[in-house]
């Protein structure tokens, strides 16, 4: 029984980091949103697990780069004393801490 377990584990492909490179933040989120639920099914192997754990971490930090990018993109736009809209770039409050 334990055999015929393991022939049904569920098979979650990994992505090649020159494929992540060229997602976008939501294709990224996604496919991270997968791997999560496959490791939680508790129905992949371990080598395949760490697989998986690897490319979640590349997908991780790919995500953390576009939302760098993202944010850097973001201006106020701040009138002037003489009337004129100026961009600034945005500033985060520190309010989370």
């Amino acid at each position: 029984m334990l055999k015929e377990k393991k022939m049904k584990k569920k098979k979650v492909k990994p992505e090649h980091g020159a494929a992540i490179s060229k997602m976008t933040f939501e294709e990224a989120l996604a496919r991270l949103e997968e791997i999560v639920n496959g490791l939680e099914s508790g129905e992949i192997s371990l080598e395949e697990s760490l697989k998986l754990f690897e490319e979640g971490i590349v997908l991780s930090r790919h995500c953390n780069e576009k939302l760098k990018e993202a944010r850097q993109k973001v201006e106020i736009l701040v009138k002037s004393s003489t009337g004129e809209i100026i961009p600034q770039p945005f500033e985060p409050s520190d309010e989370s801490e």
